[in-house]
């Protein structure tokens, strides 16, 4: 059984449903990447897999299980021995993570403290130790500084490091570098590899950057509109994508084009939860739609083994 199942899930706000049916898994110590444009539904997935959803919206149907046990129906007490403890998340952004009128030290103490019955000295033992594993220089200095006064670069660790406080089982990692410098952003996801590797955790990585994803993930989820669209080992999608808003995405990447020539882009752009199109949502940018994918919503189905897409003419394009 997946250490992580989440089946059929739906996440409304009010009538518009932010996520349509959503099912993927995580097994121990894998590494699943979840891509598509802005408004795919990729972050909320996230949130909704820990049941961090807020008002007004809410989990509305299907389920999600972390070893054996339903997080979609759980209390908020329960809850809280999950959160930040048997799964951790990382935001895409370290200051709105990090407190910054508290220093370093004080905020991953004041975490430990929530989560394990241990003494103050401890808890800055702990802190330090991860502070050291996550390779900042100096950490028991800088245990004492302030978020300002550490490079983006350092307070990602930090916020890896805070993640990694409890020794997680799965960690979430939403968009980790999307504010850092191309060699910062490579030494950050080389050393959550290897802390995958070394630990045995699982990670869900939410990126838009097929790069990243070829590099780390050995399973990829592809959403559009809040539903997944395709997914199953990365290789196989990336080398031989059987969706077309796989392959669009793929074909708009710079590596695949002409140089010197015109990106190539996919016409349009992904619809509101308020505005999505009748049967496929994908239809209306689609350049090999027909008639019937406005009227119906494909099915998630497998096509391979192990890969699963989500097209009504999938074994009628090449």
């Amino acid at each position: 059984m997946a250490l992580l199942d989440i089946t059929d899930l739906e996440v409304s706000f009010g009538r518009h449903k932010a996520l349509r049916g959503v099912s993927f898994s995580l097994d121990r110590g894998e590494r699943l990447g979840i891509v598509g444009e802005s408004g795919a539904g990729k972050s909320m997935a996230a949130f909704a897999a820990i049941n961090l959803i807020s008002d007004p919206g809410r989990i509305t149907g299907g389920s999600v299980t972390f070893d054996g046990q339903r997080l979609d129906t759980m209390g908020t007490e329960d809850l809280r021995a999950i959160r930040g403890n048997r799964i951790a998340m990382i935001f895409q952004d370290p200051m709105m993570t990090l407190n910054p009128v508290l220093t370093v030290g004080e905020q991953m103490v004041e975490t430990i403290h929530a989560h394990r019955d241990v003494t103050g000295a401890q808890a800055r033992r702990i802190a330090v130790e991860k502070l050291d594993l996550v390779a900042v220089p100096s950490p028991a200095a800088r245990i004492d500084t302030y978020p300002h006064e550490l490079s983006g670069g350092l307070r990602q660790r930090v916020v890896i490091a805070i993640s990694l406080l409890c020794d997680p089982e799965i960690i979430i990692a939403d968009e980790p570098t999307t504010a850092l410098d191309v060699t910062i952003q490579a030494e950050i996801m080389a050393l959550l590899m290897r802390l995958c590797e070394t630990r045995g955790m699982g990670l869900i990585l939410i990126t838009h950057d097929l790069a990243v994803v070829s590099e780390s993930c050995q399973r990829l989820a592809v959403m559009y509109a809040g539903k997944v669209i395709e997914q199953g080992p990365t290789d196989a999608i990336l080398s031989a994508p059987r969706h077309p808003y796989t392959r669009g995405l793929l074909g708009a990447l710079p590596q695949m084009n002409t140089r010197g020539g015109m990106l190539k882009q996919i016409r349009g752009s992904m619809p509101g939860i308020g505005d999505l199109p009748t049967g496929c949502a994908f239809h209306p940018r689609c350049d090999h739609a027909v008639e019937r994918c406005g009227a119906v919503v494909p099915p998630l189905e497998p096509v391979a083994p192990g890969h699963d897409a989500a097209c009504l003419r999938v074994g009628e394009i090449t």
